[in-house]
């Protein structure tokens, strides 16, 4: 059985883009319409109730488009809002991914002994990858730690630029993550200065691969509710509540140069 719906993907920006991507190499034969919240971004700064009302509107329009799953592609989101993203979703039938559950069942069950957190401040706040990775190891250290300025430095195109790269080398001394073994890059843009995180910590500490946890599990999911799509060609489609050209070429670099943004404003 073969089901053609696509997979709804959200976020406040272009980092959910990371995770779009990994579903896109993990399942090349499913369909994605993807939602960046560009016009309220960064989501970080934001009230948990404001941070509930945008992503239940996102919710109820990817539901509209007839996605099969909704994959939370916002730690901030998944951090203050799935409760209500499933109150939506749970009656239709349509399950929730959020980013952070898989990811932490990953580390708490692997040989990491001492895990860094960088996220943005709401995220951070909440304490959600702290009480996720303990519920499933509780002997587990997790030292969370706000990295605010990030998101508006990727936002801006600067990702792997000297400015960037001192904000790394700023947030990455911190003695907070003095001494740890793994790092979780708890906001879905920060994958795209991936590389920059690595070098700093020259190969003494391991960066998760977070979209690519989250994909498979999405792919289990799947499987699992036999939804998976044996379709020979996928669909990508872009809706932006704020057209920016930094979205655009972000998102034409990982899918391709045909990708068109659609302008798209929920009330």
């Amino acid at each position: 059985m073969s089901d053609e719906r696509p997979i709804g993907v959200f976020d406040s920006g272009v980092g959910g883009l990371t995770i779009a991507k990994a579903i896109k190499k993990v399942l090349p034969q499913e369909s994605i319409i993807y939602f960046g919240d560009a016009k309220h971004l960064p989501y970080g700064n934001k009230s948990p109730e404001t941070i509930q009302t945008f992503s239940k509107n996102i919710t109820q329009f990817l539901i509209e488009q007839n996605c099969k799953v909704i994959v939370v592609a916002c730690n901030t989101a998944s951090s203050n809002a799935l409760a209500e993203i499933k109150s939506i979703a749970d009656p239709k039938g349509i399950p929730v991914i959020d980013v952070i559950t898989p990811v932490a069942e990953k580390v708490a069950y692997s040989f990491y002994q001492k895990i860094g957190v960088i996220a943005t401040k709401a995220t951070v706040d909440s304490g959600v990858y702290k009480k996720a990775i303990r519920k499933f190891n509780k002997h587990i250290k997790v030292q969370e730690f706000a990295t605010p300025l990030f998101v508006p430095v990727i936002e801006e195109g600067l990702a792997n630029s000297k400015i960037s790269k001192a904000a790394v080398d700023n947030y990455m001394s911190n003695k907070k993550l003095k001494d740890i073994d793994s790092i979780i890059l708890g906001c879905t843009h920060y994958p795209l200065i991936q590389k920059e995180i690595a070098e700093y910590f020259d190969g003494r500490v391991q960066v998760v691969d977070s979209p690519f946890i989250v994909a498979h599990s999405l792919k289990d999911i799947l499987f699992k509710n036999e939804s998976l799509s044996q379709e020979k060609e996928a669909s990508y489609k872009f809706y932006v509540s704020d057209f920016t050209k930094n979205f655009q070429r972000l998102a034409r670099r990982f899918f391709g140069r045909n990708i068109q943004l659609e302008l798209k404003q929920l009330h």
